[in-house]
């Protein structure tokens, strides 16, 4: 199985400061759900690991989350794409639990779920607290200069890159999927495998 993480608020969904708390709240980043849908179509399972520590804090519950994910997928349905499964951890900070990113526990107990290796899963977030619990999970990680990484400025970015050696950065969640699509191409180029029909870039 290939698959990719993806961070929600910020990576997929515009971030809220008073945190997003209703389906009317979530709405998708431009060309965010059609990226998807293109990694789906190319071969990538994408599963969303998620700290919704608005859970912990009483400001929606249980069926509000699930409300904002059954619109997520609605939407996604109508490009083609799907969401195999949202991980998200209900904590607040002073729970100190261990599935609250930056710690890795939401990324291992995925590699456990689905019987993958975490080295060869893509994650892909908004915010250091994002690619810090893939990078102790052991994934590979990409930034996307939208949500948190995209209010600030190109000097903060590489600061934080320094404590993020190998992390990736792309403009938006299209551009990590047109970047790995590519890549996909040429891999398959190398090896003579035919990419006919394979993640369409328009």
């Amino acid at each position: 199985m290939r698959l990719i993480i993806l961070d929600r608020d910020g990576t997929i969904n515009e971030d809220r400061d008073d945190y997003v708390k209703s389906p009317e709240e979530w709405v998708p980043l431009p060309g965010a759900l059609e990226a998807i849908a293109r990694l789906n179509h190319a071969g990538w399972h994408t599963v969303i690991a998620t700290n919704q520590s608005g859970l912990g804090r009483g400001l929606f519950d249980m069926a509000m989350l699930n409300a904002m994910h059954l619109k997520m997928n609605q939407l996604l349905a109508k490009q083609g794409g799907r969401i195999d499964a949202v991980f998200f951890c209900p904590h607040t900070p002073e729970d100190q639990c261990e599935c609250r990113k930056p710690l890795p526990g939401l990324m291992e107990l995925i590699g456990e779920r689905y019987g993958v290796e975490l080295p060869e899963v893509h994650l892909v977030g908004d915010s250091l607290r994002d690619v810090q619990a893939g990078a102790a999970a052991g994934c590979k990680t990409h930034l996307v200069r939208t949500g948190k990484c995209g209010r600030i400025d190109d000097a903060q970015l590489a600061a934080m890159l320094k404590h993020l050696p190998g992390t990736q950065v792309h403009a938006d969640l299209g551009a990590f999927a047109e970047a790995m699509i590519r890549e996909e191409r040429k891999l398959r180029g190398v090896t003579g495998e035919t990419d006919s029909g394979f993640g369409a870039l328009g």
